[in-house]
């Protein structure tokens, strides 16, 4: 009895342990198909219009005019400076135009009758050129004195110290009863068009390089749009597009990048000047390029890349291949894999090369869509 149980304990200890059957995996088949190739930079935001506000005039702050943080139009009234010396220095000036009209007026009546009396030699040449004189001298002394008149009157408006643009006023650096000089450095407030902002974004004149090279060669086709879409500092997307305004031409020697400029609507008012932000922009359109899931590519120590292909024959097979630039949740894959070819997606991570597979299609993950 007892070599009879030692035997049936030797063969249930002499099953394979662990064994498993095939290895269950999903693969997406490889498809060309044109798509447009985008880069992720960091950048800041700024106002579409900034203006500072500051007095043309000197003298006392009788009241300020607006509410701090609130929205202002252009040529609105934002402080009021005292007038009173300012409409005095109107009311003397013009006073002085009234005298000066006056003499111009007498002096027209006389030389106009010494033209009459020249011409039948009632007077000598002499009174008649005299007289012409003192017309000249009164027409100019009058210009003079209405030029006093427009340069008291604009500086009686200047007491109204008002906005330049439409916007946003920031918060007021003066209280009334302070004392202001004519162009202080110091502004009383600032306005900001928040309407539209700018993004000021800056890419490495390396990855520019790169970017001429690839359009010069045929490699990329040239984007037929500029459009820049924005992701938030909290990881949320803006929900509007912009686009791209312009590209610097020098490059900065301390960081060496280039920095590009792009414009956004701002109707909600959801971007505040100084915000940090991440632009997406379309460098490029690719005709026909291969596109495969993240999850699908296994990077070595040394860079390198691969992936894992469902044979006919059931088996796993390693395809190396060479990597371009990620487009949201995918690879671009430059060399290495063809349409047709089946990429195994799912279940490739404790897969090896030449390893039993039993393998099934699934549906590649949609793009990711901008909010």
């Amino acid at each position: 009895m007892g070599a009879i149980a030692l035997s049936g304990c030797s063969k249930k200890d002499d099953a394979p342990k662990g064994a498993r059957g095939p290895a269950t995996v999903g693969y997406v088949v490889v498809s060309t198909q044109p798509f447009s190739v985008t880069q992720d930079l960091s950048g800041r935001t700024s106002a579409y219009l900034v203006s500072d506000v500051r007095p043309q005039v000197g003298g006392i702050i009788k009241a300020r005019q607006f509410t701090e943080g609130g929205l202002v139009t252009a040529g609105q009234s934002l402080y009021q400076i005292d007038p009173a010396t300012y409409q005095a220095a109107l009311s003397s000036a013009q006073a002085q135009q009234a005298q000066a009209q006056a003499n111009f007026d007498a002096a027209k009546q006389k030389a106009d009758r010494y033209s009459q009396l020249i011409a039948i030699k009632a007077i000598s040449q002499q009174d008649y050129d005299d007289a012409q004189t003192a017309l000249k001298t009164a027409a100019a002394t009058l210009a003079l004195q209405k030029a006093a008149v427009q340069t008291a009157s604009i500086n009686l408006n200047y007491t109204k110290v008002t906005s330049p643009i439409s916007g946003r006023v920031g918060k007021s650096t003066v209280t009334p009863g302070a004392l202001v000089t004519a162009n202080q450095t110091q502004a009383l407030a600032t306005v900001q068009d928040l309407s539209k902002v700018y993004v000021d974004i800056t890419q490495s004149a390396t990855d520019l390089l790169k970017l001429k090279r690839a359009l010069k060669s045929g490699e990329l086709g040239a984007a037929d749009h500029a459009d820049v879409s924005l992701t938030l500092d909290d990881g949320s997307a803006y929900p509007l597009t912009g686009r791209l305004e312009f590209s610097d031409v020098s490059v900065d020697a301390s960081t060496g990048a280039v920095s590009l400029r792009a414009i956004f609507a701002n109707p909600e008012g959801l971007l505040l000047p100084g915000m940090y932000v991440r632009a997406r922009i379309v460098k490029g359109t690719v005709a026909q390029g291969i596109l495969i899931p993240q999850g699908a590519v296994v990077l070595d120590a040394k860079g390198g890349a691969s992936v894992l292909l469902a044979g006919d024959d059931n088996k796993a097979h390693k395809q190396v291949i060479k990597l371009g630039q990620m487009q949201g949740s995918q690879w671009q894959v430059m060399e290495g894999l063809k349409a047709g070819d089946k990429v195994i997606a799912e279940g490739a991570m404790k897969l090896k090369d030449k390893g039993d597979i039993k393998a099934k299609p699934v549906k590649p993950a949609a793009p990711a869509t901008e909010q």
